[in-house]
């Protein structure tokens, strides 16, 4: 694996080995470098060939900014960055090169330890005193990676500052009513780092600092190292920790209790936008040639503008421009400067308001959402209305006769695909699955490939969405709409009432629904189906076909789906469906006017079934066809060490869950559910919980991988599998289906690479995630305003997590997972008990006007309790307490 070449920042040298010989000449106003040069390519490239550098995607934990991962390459465990010197200028989603610390730096879990100690010696001394609060492994619910949580706490200005050249200095100090770093008397003593840092004696005079700065400290080693124990540990931690990597510790045990620490050498590719939302101000120093941007998201630097950047009157007015929302963008960050260096991109309009926020949220996720150009709309076909060419006619199936129709949500436009059952008399059906045929007009390497491969996806907003395509293609042409002929692709299975199959056929064919179902349709079939349905219930219903021909059918196929469902879960599946909420929106406001919940039912779980079906058999036929240029789709297990500390928080609290495989974990989930309240809730958080050690399925070519196991996709337990299903919203679906038409010779197979196609599936994993985030922050900024229009929403919750001065709440009925601190509730006291893996707050509620005594409360995991979620002064931005309870809960032990 070799590392790409990217324009390097300014500053950068060209050996790590010698820069002596290659500095240019110094003047005495010589900047000190804060930042590590970055790596020569030839070392890298050579570092990464010898398996001595890690390569791999760096994710900032949105709750604490100075907090950073990269997974090893396998997805076992990650590596932890500490701070943004290691992080070394680079952003979050970029793919790094790591160069892993020596072992007496790793970072020890000493909570853990803790637990191990007390359980094999009763030890004198403790080590709690250096334990960062927030990073040991009893923090349940870890938001390093939860990107789609509506529970991101968006940090914006602070307090302003100058900042000193110290190259161990942040440019940003995160307050968060729990942090630990937001106020100097807090900072904690580690072992190997002071207490208090210095007034810096040498500052210079850059954009990011003045002679007037004030005094910043040095944030503090945040957790504890190997060398730490080894110095300061108890006897056990200095045997266990002993000189040697592992010489005294199994490998079980390395694993339960450390974690690799690294450094960032080289951006290898800056997936990162480097454009970020915000607002813009005034130095602290009011300095005139540079103001400082301040963006939305607390994963992004603070970025130094140039005055002349800025509007006219802004340094004279600042305040007028407090609340408009901008767009900067990084434009370089020397090695020698704290922040980077940017410029305005673009002014908004007022933060907080539905179309700048969405705007600027687009904006940094790279999602395009300009007007198609010019050229792609001459690709698409010019004399309306079309027709299907009567050259196509001549080699497709003509199914135009046959009972086929769609099942969508009731607000579809695009529907990309249709299912049809016929009986054959013998105790078996013809099901056929039909994909919209949009390879028909998105021929390859065209204006409308281009920009097709390069949006990758629609992006679903809650009031609109992002089409991939032109819409004359996703609503008109591709779109399969009822009594239309259609172009599509076909997969046709010969399968009997158990789900087993006999013959499959895939073609391309004709197509002409007779009837545009929706999921609330179907469904009536299937809950009454008994009932003699009118017309009149339903849409138009054609090409001959009565109300009764379509619902026997439907019923047919939910029997078949049934069958195949049972055999995926028995084969090993694992499900994990999380609480979804939409929004309805005043048709004059477009603003929310109430919300309901998502539900999964029979009728979405019908064309669930075949749908995947329809794309395993896809992926098993181009493989097999072209094993080196397949399009696949795969879902590594998840990471071990979080798996490992989720299975022993339940053992903790008596659950038993065996996550050996999919098929355990699935099963021993379902052990846990049932009618009661109390075990729902538990079921809904059990689920959020597991959830959190899953890693992402990815798309990727298949010659890429030598070894085939790596195929495997966890969730779904089965060795091949792709996406088909769906081309009109997804580009991967497009590639497939031309490999699919050479397969079957309609077409010659694509000349792309091996490597190419690789790096088209990489740039769609992308994509697929930045619209994932992109529909979860939509959500998130409707939910609220909604929140904000109707005032506190009142709602059942259970503790998920449980901090020392916080816990985590999910929201039952809205699936949203709220943080509560307790400096926001009326506490006389609290008490924070670090119960072996199952840690547990002791609250005490001040006396009111309805309580007129103080009111004590145990917090632990599993607890219910009653919040109020409620508007924030920060615009777009939800908070949550919870409520007294009624009654004091007996406390053992309090």
């Amino acid at each position: 694996m070799s590392a790409r070449k990217h324009n390097k920042p300014a500053g950068a040298v060209r050996s790590p080995a010698n820069n002596s010989h290659h500095k240019k000449p110094q003047s005495p106003s010589v900047k000190q470098k804060i930042y590590e040069p970055y790596w020569p390519l030839e070392s890298v490239n050579e570092g990464i060939k010898k398996g001595q550098l890690i390569v791999g995607p760096l994710r900032i934990n949105p709750k604490n900014y100075e907090d950073a991962y990269v997974p090893l390459p396998d997805g076992s465990a990650d590596i932890f960055i500490s701070g943004m010197k290691d992080r070394n200028r680079s952003l979050n989603t970029d793919v790094v090169v790591v160069l892993v610390n020596p072992y007496e730096q790793w970072r020890v879990f000493v909570d853990v330890f803790d637990e191990f100690e007390k359980s094999s010696v009763k030890s004198s001394k403790s080590l709690e005193e250096v334990s960062d609060d927030d990073s040991g492994p009893d923090i349940v619910y870890d938001d390093s990676d939860n990107e789609a949580s509506c529970d991101i706490d968006i940090v914006t200005d602070l307090k302003e500052m100058s900042f000193t050249d110290d190259a161990t200095n942040d440019t940003r100090l995160q307050k968060t009513p729990n942090s630990q770093e937001s106020k100097d008397k807090s900072l904690k003593k580690t072992p190997n780092s002071p207490s208090q840092v210095n007034k810096d004696k040498n500052l210079q005079k850059t954009p990011n600092s003045s002679p007037q700065g004030s005094n910043m400290k040095t944030p503090v080693k945040k957790f504890v190292s190997i060398l730490d124990m080894r110095t300061n540990g108890s006897s056990l931690a200095k045997d266990l920790f002993g000189v040697g990597k592992s010489s005294n510790m199994s490998e079980e045990d390395a694993r339960r209790f450390v974690q690799r620490t690294g450094r960032v050498v080289y951006i290898y590719e800056k997936k990162n936008s480097r454009a970020a939302s915000g607002r813009l101000k005034l130095m602290q120093d009011k300095n005139k040639r540079f103001a400082l941007f301040s963006p939305s998201d607390s994963r992004i630097p603070r970025i130094i503008i140039p005055m002349s950047e800025c509007p006219k009157d802004f340094y004279d007015r600042p305040d007028i421009y407090a609340q408009i929302l901008y767009i900067a963008r990084i434009q370089q960050w020397d090695e020698t400067s704290n922040m980077p260096l940017g410029c305005l991109a673009k002014s908004l309009g007022e933060a907080g308001q539905i179309e700048p926020e969405t705007e600027a949220m687009l904006i940094e996720l790279d999602v395009d959402d300009t007007p198609f150009s010019d050229k792609v709309i001459e690709c698409l076909p010019q004399n309306l209305p079309w027709t299907i060419p009567a050259s196509e006619y001549t080699y497709r199936k003509d199914l135009r006769q046959s009972c086929i129709f769609t099942i969508d949500p009731a607000t579809a436009r695009d529907l990309d695909d249709a299912v049809s059952i016929e009986e054959l008399g013998n105790g078996n059906y013809q099901v056929g699955v039909h994909i919209a045929d949009v390879s028909f007009f998105v021929q390859e390497s065209t204006e409308l490939d281009t920009a097709a491969a390069s949006r990758a996806t629609s992006v679903y907003l809650v009031q609109k969405v992002v089409p991939m395509l032109p819409r004359l293609l996703c609503e008109e042409l591709c779109s399969l709409n009822p009594d239309q002929d259609r172009l599509a692709f076909s997969v046709i299975w010969t399968i009997n009432e158990e789900g087993e199959i006999f013959d499959e056929w895939y073609g391309r064919t004709v197509i002409r629904s007779c009837v545009k179902l929706s999921y609330e349709h179907a469904q009536g079939f299937i809950d009454h189906p008994n009932k003699v349905w009118t017309q009149d219930e339903l849409p138009p219903i054609t090409n001959g076909f009565s109300v009764q021909d379509v619902c026997k059918r439907v019923l047919q196929l939910n029997k078949i789906a049934l069958s195949l469902r049972k055999q995926r879960f028995d084969n090993g599946a694992l499900r994990l469906d999380q609480v979804k909420i939409q929004f309805s929106l005043n048709k004059e406001t477009a603003l929310p006017n109430g919300y309901s919940v998502y539900k999964q039912k029979d009728s979405n779980r019908l064309i669930e079934e075949f749908m995947l079906l329809a794309n395993m058999a896809v992926a098993h036929k181009i493989k097999q066809s072209f094993p080196q240029k397949a399009i696949l789709r795969r879902h590594p297990p998840p990471q071990i060490k979080p798996l490992e500390v989720m299975e022993e928080l339940c053992d903790s609290l008596s659950l038993e869950i065996d996550a050996s495989n999919s098929s355990t974990l699935h099963k021993s989930l379902l052990k846990y559910y049932g009618e009661d309240e109390f075990s729902q809730s538990r079921f809904q958080v059990l689920v959020v919980l597991i959830s959190k050690p899953m890693q992402l399925a990815k798309y990727f070519c298949a010659g890429t991988f030598q070894d085939e196991s790596l195929f495997h996709h966890y969730a779904l337990n089965v060795p091949l599998y792709t996406h088909f299903t769906s081309p009109i919203r997804r580009y991967p679906d497009i590639l497939v289906h031309r490999l699919l038409a050479a397969a079957l010779g309609y077409s010659e197979v694509t000349e792309m690479s091996t490597q190419l196609l690789q790096k088209q599936a990489d740039y769609c994993n992308d994509k697929k995630l930045n619209a994932k985030m992109a529909s979860d922050r939509s959500n998130e900024m409707y939910f609220s305003i909604f929140v904000k229009e109707v005032g506190p929403l009142e709602e059942t919750g259970m503790v998920m997590a449980v901090l020392d001065k916080s816990f985590d709440v999910l929201i039952l009925k809205l699936g949203i997972v709220k943080r509560v601190y307790l400096e926001k509730l009326p506490l006389v006291s609290s008490e924070f008990r670090k119960n072996m893996k199952s840690p547990e707050l002791v609250i005490e509620w001040s006396a009111d006007e309805v309580c007129t005594r103080a009111t004590r409360h145990l917090i632990t995991l599993f607890t219910l309790v009653e919040c109020s979620v409620f508007a924030d002064k920060e615009p777009l931005k939800c908070s949550c307490v919870i409520k007294r309870p009624k009654e004091e809960i007996t406390l053992a032990a309090a």
